[in-house]
């Protein structure tokens, strides 16, 4: 099988570098019967998606360059979050590219537990975002209990006739917003209602 290896430090792991991660992961390799075609390297943080190498990878994925990932830790994969973290996992797998943890025996799409480990993190997302969604409203509760306005502002029924009155004598949207302190997209809504 031809093996990718990604591996990542954060920039804020000062002195460290990619080269511990490598020199495993490659014995790693070497000792599963795997050819590594790809190394992926990272100094970044994990807990964007926006790093180069890890992006070029799921390219190259798509391309069916390798056949499995091999990276040290799912946190040295990502540290998005549960639901972000098995998206990226799910991607390999819909590409046809298995992907295998060095550290987490577990995290390993390559043997008969494949559909358990997905099916696993599924659940484990899942409630991640019930978790999310009870934190949010219940925050939402105590700032409506302190006397927060939620949502968006009510318009001010004046505004929107000095608005109309200024657009019936033929005054411009930007001039409007200008001489009322709103952007002309909001004088163009408010003409409109």
């Amino acid at each position: 099988m031809k093996a990718a290896i990604y591996a990542r430090v954060s920039t804020r792991d000062k002195g460290q570098d990619n080269e511990n991660q490598l020199r495993e992961l490659r014995a790693f390799a070497e000792r599963l019967g795997y050819s590594v075609c790809k190394e992926y390297t990272d100094q970044d943080s994990g807990s964007k998606a926006d790093r180069p190498q890890f992006k070029q990878m799921f390219l190259d994925a798509h391309q069916r360059r390798f056949d499995v990932v091999l990276f040290w830790a799912l946190d040295r994969f990502s540290r998005e979050g549960v639901a972000e973290t098995l998206g990226y996992l799910q991607n390999l797998s819909v590409s046809g590219v298995q992907f295998k943890s060095f550290t987490e025996q577990y995290l390993d799409s390559t043997g008969i537990f494949k559909d358990a480990v997905i099916g696993i993190l599924a659940a484990i997302a899942k409630q991640e975002r019930v978790r999310l969604s009870e934190r949010t409203k219940a925050g939402l509760v105590k700032a409506r209990l302190k006397g927060s306005k939620i949502g968006r502002p009510t318009v001010d029924a004046s505004l929107v006739a000095r608005v109309k009155r200024l657009k019936e004598a033929g005054t411009s949207d930007r001039a409007i917003g200008k001489a009322l302190g709103i952007s002309a997209a909001s004088v163009k809504k408010y003409s409109a209602t």
